[in-house]
């Protein structure tokens, strides 16, 4: 799991002669990774496209065009289906013919009905006014502008233009017709210049005649016999989509698998007799590629695996370094191989891991030398959300919604979405059942802890209420421990991993952050000479019975000297490895820290979920100070010097809408549902990020560099195709 499946590269070297029935097994079995030849080897070029290649891939573009015009989907598809070369050729152009006329026809329809919007937009300001068109144009001494602007503003500029010795204004709408009467000696556009610096957009007069409401009737009635037009094309080219769909599917599929086919040579290295391909297949199945090539082509071909990949890194980068062990690869370069050739990677992770690669691969994908953090997030992001959230009812909610997302969509990223939110989920809800929480309310503790198991309580509280407010530091305390522990995988992987530039190396660069972090909360676990805050040292540690009763007060004082010993030599290991780097040395303090938000996020959600049902049910306080508890009165609001299971009520923290006549019912049904929904999504936006952020962050940081290649065989997964 913590590695990717093992891969081999493999060499497949035969006559040309053989070389498409060997295209054709390697496809078939959809297993071959293949490399691109680099055209390194002399004597060797890349291999040409096998003829036939440009025609099927003239053919498969007309297919999508004709897809992209249909709008067709996978849904659209029926059953699998044998597609001849007959029908590509026949029905494919029948096919071909009608859309596009139907297309053509349908783009012209379109560019006249937008024509027709414009001259109806252009029209009804005229119409609004209500002027005759043969009225706005014409004249020998009368000049007409007709526009949108402000009515007031145009006749005042008109008043004092000097050129201008009447005029006259219409008004509708916003829309402004002026008719001015100019001057002897004005100029031709004397009513242009006096519009000038007026709000006032000018329309162009269309030229005709009669009434604009006619002309605006018959452009809409012509408006209407182009939309029914357009509707009946679009009709046929529907008609067209549900006949030919999953012909045009099953064709772009056959079309698609023969242009690999054919463009294979190109990564293969040639000569005018021979063929080298070479390529990547996990190591377990090399022995289905060496059946399936001798049942193609006997012994025309020689299949040899010329290499295991090492998941080692040597000389300063990653690199395949042994050979397989009966393979006989020569030493003196008998044996061709492509340079700097990474193998992919094929992530080996078991079924309920799988959906947390998507979180790896959001950063990037593994590279095949390093480690694959997957099932670490599988074993510590569910977690970390979970004790954040920690209740019953919100953890079903999620773990519905991952269900609904795994199960409705075909996305991969969805299912994967849907499989981390089922995990999530089931965290939430368990930690819910030991918090003794449903929808923030206590009362699970009552029937499944106090009733059922005859307990005082829940094992375990968040921490919000007085008397349990222990809890609340001792949720901080061990967030710092798991923060210590998550970062120990971190770089103990970084260690593991740059041991193969040595021991020495592999110190500098992780076990010297080991050693000061070890170091480091060492000496703070051991009082760090008084200053360490009570909680983790001395009587009131949080595990001497504050509330854990462990006994823990603390490291003896020497071990504490012994931590800032090794924390001193693991600062001189990373200085002489890389100085640089000793800028970043209270990392070891800062990242650990950066955990407590494990413990804050608890108790913001929970304080938020008991705003809400305080608000709804009201809260009564039992006992003072330190031991006071709070109580939702769900069924009936007590008064105080009431006696409840044998505590008095001191004080009503809030009277609870439920409580308060049928409107505050109502307004607090309205409050306790939005509200658990606003926690509900804020579980999302703050518990699920923040998880990520310290997975990404912190954990991430301390060995996961990413950049792997995606495992992408020679092949093709039929869906609407059949060769049977």
């Amino acid at each position: 799991m913590l590695r990717p499946e093992r891969m081999s590269k493999v060499s497949v070297t035969g006559s040309r002669m053989v070389m498409d029935d060997v295209i054709e097994a390697i496809h078939d079995l959809n297993l071959v990774h293949l490399s691109n030849y680099d055209d390194s080897w002399e004597g060797f070029e890349p291999g040409n496209p096998i003829e036939g290649a440009n025609e099927a891939s003239d053919k498969l573009v007309t297919v999508r065009s004709i897809e992209s015009i249909l709008d067709v989907e996978d849904e659209d598809a029926g059953r699998s289906r044998i597609v001849t070369d007959d029908a590509l050729e026949e029905e494919l152009a029948d096919i071909r013919t009608r859309v596009n006329d139907l297309d053509d026809r349908r783009s012209d329809l379109e560019g006249e009905l937008r024509e027709v919007e414009e001259r109806i937009d252009t029209m009804e300001p005229f119409a609004d006014l209500g002027i005759d068109l043969d009225l706005l144009s014409g004249y020998d001494s009368l000049q007409v502008a007709v526009g949108e602007g402000d009515a007031d503003d145009v006749r005042e500029h008109l008043a004092d233009h000097d050129d201008v010795q009447e005029f006259e204004l219409f008004t509708d709408d916003g829309t402004v017709a002026v008719f001015a009467y100019p001057t002897e000696d004005a100029d031709a556009d004397v009513l242009d210049e006096a519009l000038v610096g007026v709000d006032f957009a000018a329309y162009e007069i269309p030229d005709a005649s009669g009434t604009p409401e006619d002309h605006v009737d018959e452009l809409r009635h012509e408006r209407q016999q182009l939309e029914s037009k357009l509707h009946d094309a679009e009709n046929e080219l529907e008609d067209i989509k549900l006949d030919a769909a999953d012909f045009l599917l099953a064709a772009e599929e056959k079309l698609s698998i023969e242009v690999q086919k054919a463009e294979a040579p190109l990564q293969f290295a040639t000569t005018d007799n021979a063929f080298v391909a070479e390529g990547w297949i996990p190591t377990e199945r090399y022995g289905d590629l060496e059946r399936a090539l001798t049942d193609a082509v006997d012994d025309h071909v020689d299949v040899e695996e010329l290499e295991r990949a090492d998941y080692e890194e040597h000389g300063g980068h990653h690199a395949p370094v042994e050979q397989a062990g009966d393979t006989g690869v020569a030493a003196d370069g008998g044996t061709a191989t492509i340079d700097d050739d990474k193998p992919p990677v094929v992530q080996d992770n078991p079924g309920p891991v799988k959906p947390f690669e998507l979180l790896v691969e959001t950063i990037n994908r593994p590279k095949y030398f390093e480690f694959d953090p997957t099932v670490i997030l599988f074993l510590t992001f569910p977690l970390f959300f979970g004790f954040m959230i920690g209740d019953l009812g919100y953890g079903l909610l999620y773990m519905g919604l991952g269900y609904w997302l795994y199960s409705s969509f075909d996305s991969a990223a969805f299912k994967s979405l849907g499989g981390i939110a089922v995990w999530a989920g089931a965290f939430t809800a368990l930690f819910g059942v030991l918090y003794g929480e449903i929808f923030g309310l206590h009362v699970l503790g009552d029937v499944v802890w106090v009733d059922g198991l005859g307990m005082k309580g829940p094992p375990i509280h968040k921490g919000l209420q007085p008397a349990f407010g222990d809890y609340a530091t001792a949720w901080l305390v061990l967030s710092l421990l798991a923060g210590i522990v998550h970062l120990t995988i971190g770089w103990t992987f970084d260690f593991i991993e740059n041991l193969s530039h040595g021991f020495v190396d592999a110190m500098q660069e992780s076990g010297s952050w080991l050693m000061m972090m070890f170091g480091l909360w060492a000496w703070i676990f051991a009082g760090a000479n008084g200053s360490a805050p009570g909680i983790l040292v001395g009587s009131e540690s949080v595990f001497n019975g504050h509330p854990f009763p462990f006994g823990f007060t603390g490291v003896p004082e020497v071990a504490g000297l012994a931590g800032l010993a090794a924390f001193a030599l693991g600062l001189v290991l990373l200085l002489s490895g890389d100085p640089v780097e000793g800028v970043e040395f209270l990392n070891v303090l800062v990242n650990v820290l950066s955990y407590t938000r494990l413990g804050a996020v608890l108790l913001a959600k929970a304080g938020m979920a008991f705003v809400v049902n305080l608000l709804f049910f009201g809260v009564y306080v039992t006992d003072e100070g330190s031991h006071a508890e709070w109580h939702f009165a769900i069924d009936h609001m007590p008064h105080v010097g009431d006696m409840v299971h044998g505590h008095e009520v001191t004080e009503i923290m809030f009277p609870g809408m439920i409580h308060s006549g049928a409107a505050g019912v109502l307004v607090g049904l309205l409050i306790l549902v939005l509200g658990h929904a606003l926690v509900l999504a804020l579980g999302v936006t703050s518990a699920g990020l923040q998880a990520v952020r310290l997975e990404y962050v912190e954990f991430f940081s301390k060995f996961y560099e990413g950049g792997g290649e995606k495992y992408n065989p020679f092949g093709y997964e039929r869906t609407y195709t059949t060769q049977d």
